[in-house]
């Protein structure tokens, strides 16, 4: 059982390590950009996320809500358009131009001090800034802690072998009382080489269970005919809700 009183499932694939050196650079995933390789964007936004809304925002007005790897997610317009302010990070500059084209919002962007190369784009409204660089080279950009983390399309983007220093930097971003979902993928590992890398749930309680309170609000069936393409008969997502240690979830 996790602190929250609630039991992972205990069906966990074997063979976990099979992906434990798999490696994506930087320039694969631009690449995924250029060939339009992106089956992983939602235009609709996210099921799970609109169902659980609520319980993310709690009624609070006002929040720093963070997008890792967010590509050119539509919640980030959703959350915008409530009041709050949005950040995210994004290595494919192409993905971030098509967020503000397709949400026909205009922008600036200025390069990013301490980062050669990299560059922010904030949108005229002030209320969104999508950095274009590594998530690794973000902490060097200063850009503060936040109240709200969806991560969705991250962590299970994230080459295995980077899962600590990720964790480490996505737990140095949050500010007391935060909320943090995460939204991850359970498949038979042997059967696709990753990414997206499948994540059980004791890797979940070992990257976060030492800071955070963890409880799995679903376990939902997410096969799509893409994962038939990579060989998979079944595929689950689960959604996360992380919180501070010392808090119960109400």
């Amino acid at each position: 059982m996790n602190d929250t009183g609630v039991s992972f499932d205990p069906k966990e694939y074997p063979n976990v390590e099979v992906q434990k050196n798999r490696v994506l650079t930087l320039e694969e995933w631009q690449d995924k950009w250029v060939n339009r390789k992106i089956g992983f964007h939602k235009a609709e936004g996210h099921q799970l996320l609109k169902k659980h809304l609520d319980t993310f925002l709690k009624g609070e007005s006002g929040l720093r809500v963070f997008f890792p790897l967010c590509g050119k997610a539509v919640e980030m317009k959703w959350f915008a358009d409530l009041g709050h302010s949005v950040v995210g990070v994004e290595i494919s500059e192409l993905g971030i131009q098509e967020f503000f084209t397709e949400q026909n919002l205009s922008y600036s962007e200025e390069p990013i001090t301490g980062i050669p190369g990299a560059k922010v784009f904030k949108s005229s409204s002030g209320h969104i800034s999508l950095y274009c660089c590594s998530i690794f080279d973000l902490p060097r950009a200063n850009i503060g802690k936040f109240d709200r983390i969806w991560d969705r399309g991250a962590l299970v983007a994230i080459n295995p072998g980077d899962r600590e220093q990720y964790t480490d930097i996505m737990l140095s971003l949050l500010r007391k009382g935060f909320l943090y979902f995460v939204a991850v993928l359970s498949y038979d590992p042997t059967k696709h080489q990753g990414p997206p890398f499948y994540v059980p749930d004791s890797e979940i309680q070992r990257l976060f269970g030492t800071k955070c309170s963890i409880h799995c609000l679903e376990n939902v069936d997410a096969l799509e005919e893409r994962h038939k393409e990579w060989g998979l008969d079944s595929i689950f997502e689960k959604l996360y809700l992380l919180t501070e240690k010392s808090m119960i979830y109400q």
